[in-house]
This record gives C-alpha cells, sequence and structure tokens, in this order.
C-alpha cells in the first residue's frame, strides 16, 4: 500500500525545475545530496549558492517520524502549537518501552499494562491530530519507515538518531530533537547548516563472510564517531550498485554513529526491487520517471574529487569482516586483528551471549544468511555455546521468517525470540541471568556499544559485528574465532568448519498473517480527547520556559565538568529511566548521572558550592536554581554523541542551566540546545578547556551574541584572579531569536498569536 501518495508526486514534480535551476545557478553538475537539498527548501525561490558547512537554509521535510520515548516530549511540546492536525504526515512507532526478558508474547504483554498510560496519550494524540500510530510490537521506527512510507529522493525528519536509515531507499532521513519535529508538523521552515559532502566511493563485491555492515564498521575506523559532523555520507560507484537496499540502510543507519547529518545512496534497480516487493510498485513506477534526478550526476561520479568535501575509497571485494569495540562503534578490529588486540586489552575472550536483530540488521537477508549458518551448524552437532537473542525489526519481517521455516532455526538453536522492538539495543534488557557487575564480552548487530548501554552492567565488553559473525562467534563461544580459517571441535573429536554464510536478499512473498500494525484513523478526531493525569509521575505537560531578561550571564557556577566520552546516554540515561520520558521534572533527576567529574574522576556527582558537599548533578542544580544562581556546564569533545534525545537539553535548561561551554559539539545535541533556550559555545582554543576550575564563577556576555560574533567569557578564580576565555558559537540570526524567546516553542507559539 502506499501511503501519502500525493506528498510524493509533489516531491517528484519539483525535481526537473529544481535540479536545472540549481544546476545553472551554481554552474556545475549536483550531488545526489544537493538535488534532494535544492528540491526541499521551503522557499523554492530561495535556490541559490549555499557554502557548504556555514550557510543555514530552511527546509520543507516531506514527513516526520517519531519512537514512542521522544514522541512524549515532542507531542506535549506540540500541544502548545494550537493546531487542528499535522501539515506533513507524521507517525508514532511504539518501539522502545518494551523491555526485553523472557521472550516476544510476555514481554508484550507486560509492557500493555506497565506503560499504558503512555501508550493511552500516544493513541489519543495520534487520534487527535490525525497521526499515523503503529502499536507496540508492530516493528521499530526505521523498519516501519523502510517498508511503508521512505521514498527515493524524499527528505524526512525523525526523533532518533538513526532514521538516515531511510537511505537505504535513496531517502534523506535527519535525526533530530522533538522541537525540530514540532517545527515541521506545525508547518515552519525547518533550518539546517548546509551539510559537507563526503563522498564514499565503492567498487567491486562483498566476497564471504564480509556483509554490508562491514562498510560501515570500517569507515568508523577511518572516520571516528566525529569524523561525519555536519556532513552527508553519499555512496556511489559500481559496488553500490551490488548491495541490497536492506544492506544500504545497514550502512546508513549507522552513519548516526560518524556523528553524520544524513547518509543516501542514488536510486537504482536494487531500491525499485524493494519498493514492488513490499507493495509499493506504483512509487517504484513514478520513481523510474525522474530516476536521473535521484542520484548524482554523470560528472560527479566520474571525478568525485572535483565535487565532494572529501572522497573515501572502499573495496568491497577485499573488505575484511569486523569486530568493533569495546566501549565505542569506532574501535575497529578487521577479524585478522581482533585476536592481537584481545591479548593486548585483556578483553573477556569468551561470548556469553550474541544478539541479533534491532533497526541495523534485522531485514529477510541478515536474518537468512544467519539462520543458514544456524542450520548447517545444528546438522554437524553444533550448537550456539552463546545464549543467543533475536529481535525482529518488525512485525511483517517476524510473520515471513515463521512463514520461511526461519524463525524455527533460530527456535531450534535455543534462541530468544524477543518482540519487534528494540529492546536490548537501547538497554532495554532485563538480564536475569547474568550476575550483576560481571566481567563478560557480548557481540551484537546493534550499532552503539556504549558502555552499560544494552544491560546497564559496566563490565560488559559490547562488540559490533554482521548477523553472520555474530553467529560465527557464539557458536564457537569465542571472541577470537575466525570462521575463515578457524574450526570447531565436535563431541567427537572431529574438527570442522563453517560454511561461507548465503541467503535471499528478499522473499519470494512478504508474509500478510500481520497481526500487529496500524491504528485506523478517528472518524471525528476533534471529539478525541487528550488526558494527562495531574498526578501520574510519567506524563507531565508541560510549561513554556521563560524568556531571556535581555541580561548577562554573572556569577554562574560551574555544576559539572565532564571528561571524556559523554554522550546523551551519559546526559540522560536510558533504561529504567525511559519510563519518565513524558514527565520533565521526573526524569531531570537523571542529569548527568553518568558523566564523569573532570575535577574527581566520580562518576555522577558533583560539588555542592553552597554547601560543600557531593551531591548528584540534579540535587545541586535543584539548590541551586531555588536561590536563583545561574550555572553552566563545560564540557570535553564531541560533548552530546549518540541519541537525538532531547530531554538531555530540556534538563538542564528546567534546571536553572544557561549554557553548555565545550571543546565540540555533537550536531543534534547543540541544535537540542539552542532549541530550549541554552547557550551553546565552544573553546576558541580546546585548551582553554583546563583552565575551568572547580569553585569558578563565570560570566557571558549573553547581550553581544551576534553571528560569528566571538563571546569573551570571563572566569573569576577562588584565588581573586581572573581570565578571559574566547568562545565561539554557530548561532544563526533565526536561532539567537530561539534564545531570547526562551526556545523554539515559545518564539512559534508567538508568531501563531500575531
Amino acid at each position: 500500500m502506499v501511503y501519502h501518495k500525493e506528498i510524493i508526486q509533489r516531491c517528484y514534480a519539483r525535481y526537473p525545475e529544481t535540479v536545472e535551476k540549481a544546476r545553472k545557478i551554481l554552474g556545475r553538475p549536483l550531488t545526489l545530496t544537493e538535488k534532494i537539498l535544492y528540491n526541499h527548501l521551503f522557499d523554492g525561490s530561495e535556490v541559490k549558492a549555499y557554502e557548504r558547512g556555514k550557510s543555514y537554509a530552511e527546509f520543507q521535510p516531506d514527513r516526520v517520524a517519531m519512537q514512542d520515548a521522544t514522541a512524549q516530549m515532542a507531542l506535549l511540546q506540540f500541544i502548545h502549537a494550537d493546531k487542528e492536525t499535522t501539515v506533513v504526515p507524521a507517525s508514532i512507532h511504539c518501539d522502545h518501552l518494551v523491555q526485553a526478558r523472557d521472550g516476544a508474547e510476555s514481554d508484550l504483554k507486560r509492557a500493555l499494562v506497565e506503560n499504558q498510560e503512555v501508550y493511552d496519550f500516544l493513541r489519543s494524540m495520534a487520534l487527535r491530530y490525525n497521526i499515523h500510530f503503529w502499536e507496540p510490537g508492530a516493528g521499530i521506527i526505521h523498519q516501519i519507515v523502510l517498508e511503508n512510507y521512505a521514498f527515493p529522493g524524499g527528505m524526512m525528519i525523525g526523533t532518533d538518531s538513526h532514521t538516515p536509515n531511510a537511505g537505504g531507499l535513496g531517502m534523506m532521513g535527519i535525526g533530530v530533537g522533538g522541537s525540530d519535529a514540532v517545527d515541521v508538523m506545525v508547518g515552519i521552515p525547518w533550518e539546517l547548516k548546509w551539510p559537507k559532502i563526503i563522498g564514499v566511493k565503492l567498487t567491486g563485491r562483498l566476497q564471504g563472510w564480509a556483509s554490508p555492515k562491514d562498510v560501515i564498521l570500517a569507515l568508523l575506523g577511518k572516520l571516528t564517531v566525529k569524523g561525519g559532523t555536519g556532513c552527508v555520507m553519499e555512496y556511489f560507484g559500481p559496488g553500490a550498485r551490488t548491495l541490497s537496499a536492506t544492506g544500504k540502510a545497514t550502512i546508513c543507519n549507522m552513519g548516526a554513529e560518524l556523528g553524520a547529518t544524513s547518509s543516501v545512496f542514488p536510486y537504482d534497480e536494487k531500491m525499485a526491487e524493494y519498493l514492488r516487493r513490499t507493495g509499493r510498485e506504483e512509487v517504484a513506477a513514478m520513481a523510474e520517471a525522474v530516476a536521473p534526478h535521484l542520484r548524482m550526476d554523470d560528472e560527479v561520479e566520474k571525478n568525485p574529487h572535483v565535487f565532494y568535501d572529501q572522497v573515501i575509497e572502499i573495496d568491497l571485494s577485499t573488505l575484511e569482516p569486523h569486530l568493533n569495540g569495546p566501549f565505542t562503534p569506532d574501535l575497529a578490529h578487521p577479524l585478522s586483528t581482533i585476536r592481537e588486540a584481545i591479548e593486548k586489552e585483556n578483553y573477556p575472550a569468551e561470548v556469553s551471549a550474541g544478539l541479533i536483530g534491532s533497526c541495523t540488521n534485522s531485514s529477510y537477508e541478515d536474518l537468512s544468511r544467519a539462520a543458514f549458518l544456524l542450520r548447517e551448524a545444528m546438522s554437524m552437532g553444533i550448537k550456539p555455546k552463546a545464549k543467543l537473542y533475536l529481535s525482529p525489526g518488525s512485525d511483517q519481517i517476524r510473520a515471513t521468517l515463521e512463514k520461511d521455516g526461519i524463525l524455527e532455526v533460530f527456535r531450534q538453536a535455543g534462541a530468544v525470540i524477543l518482540s519487534n522492538t528494540c529492546g536490548p539495543c537501547i538497554g532495554m534488557w532485563d538480564r536475569y541471568d547474568m550476575v550483576p557487575n560481571t566481567r563478560n564480552t557480548i557481540v551484537t548487530t546493534f550499532n552503539r556499544n556504549f558502555a552499560k548501554r544494552a544491560d546497564g552492567n559496566p563490565n560488559t565488553y559490547a562488540f559490533v559485528a554482521s548477523p553472520e559473525m555474530v553467529v560465527a562467534v557464539s557458536l564457537a563461544g569465542r571472541l577470537d574465532f575466525d570462521p575463515r580459517r578457524d574450526t570447531i571441535r565436535l563431541s567427537d573429536g572431529r574438527d570442522v568448519s563453517l560454511p561461507e554464510p548465503c541467503g535471499q536478499e528478499l522473499p519470494e512473498v512478504f508474509s500478510k498473517e500481520v497481526s500487529l500494525g496500524l491504528l485506523p484513523p478517528a472518524e471525528d478526531p476533534k471529539s478525541v480527547r487528550i488526558i494527562v493525569s495531574p498526578t501520574s509521575d510519567r506524563l507531565q505537560l508541560l510549561d513554556r520556559f521563560s524568556p531571556w531578561n535581555g541580561e548577562d550571564f554573572r556569577d554562574c557556577r560551574v555544576l559539572m565538568k565532564v571528561s571524556g566520552k559523554c554522550t546523551t546516554d551519559h546526559i540522560s540515561m536510558a533504561g529504567p529511566w525511559l519510563k519518565y520520558r513524558g514527565h520533565l521534572d521526573n526524569i531531570s533527576n537523571n542529569l548527568l548521572l553518568g558523566a564523569t567529574n573532570g575535577f574527581t574522576g566520580e562518576t555522577g556527582k558533583v560539588k555542592n558550592l553552597l554547601t560543600g558537599e557531593y551531591q548528584t548533578p540534579a540535587e545541586v542544580a535543584r539548590m541551586y536554581k531555588a536561590n536563583r544562581i545561574p550555572w553552566v556546564i563545560i564540557g570535553d569533545r564531541n560533548y552530546g554523541e549518540g541519541s537525538s534525545r532531547e530531554h538531555a537539553a530540556m534538563e538542564p535548561r528546567h534546571l536553572g542551566g544557561v549554557a553548555v561551554i565545550a571543546r565540540s559539539f555533537a550536531r543534534i545535541h547543540e541544535t537540542n540546545l539552542k532549541k530550549q533556550g541554552l547557550l551553546a559555545l565552544t573553546f576558541v582554543n580546546e585548551s582553554d578547556y583546563e583552565k575551568i576550575q572547580e569553585d569558578d564563577r563565570i560570566d557571558i556576555p549573553a547581550t553581544a551574541l551576534q553571528p560569528g560574533k566571538i563571546l569573551e567569557v570571563v572566569l573569576h578564580h577562588r584565588d581573586g584572579t581572573r581570565e578571559v576565555i574566547p568562545c565561539q558559537h554557530s548561532y544563526s540570526e533565526t536561532q539567537i531569536a530561539w534564545f531570547k524567546a526562551g526556545s523554539a516553542l515559545n518564539l512559534i507559539t508567538s508568531q501563531g498569536k500575531k
């Protein structure tokens, strides 16, 4: 079925004229990224030469997608916009709040009870505002989008950092915070800095144990988790055309781990076939009619160094399988080097669990290859030594796997079949069979492996790999198992080798026996009542943040000087805190609990400068707020990497924070801070980070905030000395207006009343 066909038609109708106009203005051929961006400018008359990495532009994406954890805060903000419906199509996907424990059926039943008031709120919002609501268990947001909504050449935003998954079908998906989603749903221009473009040329064809997952794992090793910041990853070349649409989606999905704004592949026959198999023959035909506009111009592919800001070439024919980790997805280990890494770093070599699926790797191709290996191994008398878990990406995939006997293979191998939700990938894993804090290794097909992310255990060493590699090391029970050369010993003493994996890109037919899916729309949306109990500890209607008072921030305290990696998981933990995603005051108690104090080395404890005690950051922040004392956070490099959760920005704002000053920011978090009315500043000289002392009082000249202007921040040390620290920022005029209004939402609602 084709949803919102008119949106696709309007998008494609604009392409010929827009592309021709952009080519004339720029005087050169266009990359695919440029074509998509120009075709989605909010004002079509604004086709002009934008400077990559510097100019801001305003866009109108084709649609919005929200997962249940982030949708709560986005929709609580949308209520204030006073609209009857969303301007562009939007969808809600209930995939984050289901805890993985015993298996799909019991886990889902428990979640429906535990999360009833949240699901009721989201369902009522969907019915009231004509938003698509995918019920709990229907599937993970990005898999549902790929199967139902994504189309080549489109643009969407999603309140989840892995929204770029849609790039597998040539759609530019961009992860954002909930406030950005409100902009688009309300119909005002959505602002984005014009990205730089990194071209990734793929040649050859994958061989043996190598998979699409290894493309992005290798790229992470080359570029690191911040190497794609402010950039779109644009893939091209003959190798790109050999990859399945779902394989492309896997690569684009993990572009988020590079910090990239988005990732896209050019339209090709693999995408057309995926569209046809998922019941969207009409979309494939529409795409064919404008196909030249859905890929980079021929001259770009022939001379990529002329048109991209950076070009990286990967020969798929020589690509090795990878195992990335632990604790960060950019610590890349080609399989031939993993044994040496284990010995050097003393990683636990025994694998305790193998986890397969999630939004990154739950396609039919992924799971058919994994099942092939399990089937062949069991035929030789080998069963997994590590416990296996499988998270299907959608109920359509689950039903198809069931129909084709693939799920039964996993069951025979002893795998726990979890619900069609995120589960362990986002920390929703009740790992009751492992003693807390046990030192152990897990191998997953997920996208992130930060400390404590999967099971809350800081001593779980998580490595990211392809589904076939997860199966291989789980069968052997060891991380240092190389299936290309190593053997597994049978009970009779024989040594046997695993065959090279093989599978099908797509099923012959996707199953129609889907039990969980899309909620029908309301007959009378205006009659639907939104109920949020005033006594609920999970949902809380939002109060607007106060506007800026027009004065400089003086005598600010340092709440915490963060040392080292600080993701949004560290700033606002998930796991058991997910239940408070709709209650800003309650979830604010987790502020910076996972962050390391640069002054003491302790996690989640800071000095209260009023009492001298060390308390949680939230406790100290609440006392400062009660005493009307402004405070700041000092961040390290790439502060706020990881998930798109805007709670990491809303919490410090709610608790009285006025600024975050960091060595550098991750893109989404920096935008989220701006949206919530906080100052996001970076040190001109990164070494000035070292000058910040625990007892400092800081003056920030907010009245001097202008685009491109350096702010001279003053440190007042305890010994009476002072230092002037130059800080820069990336605020545009529009974003300064957000700051002055107190938040972007305040500005939206005030404009709507004029």
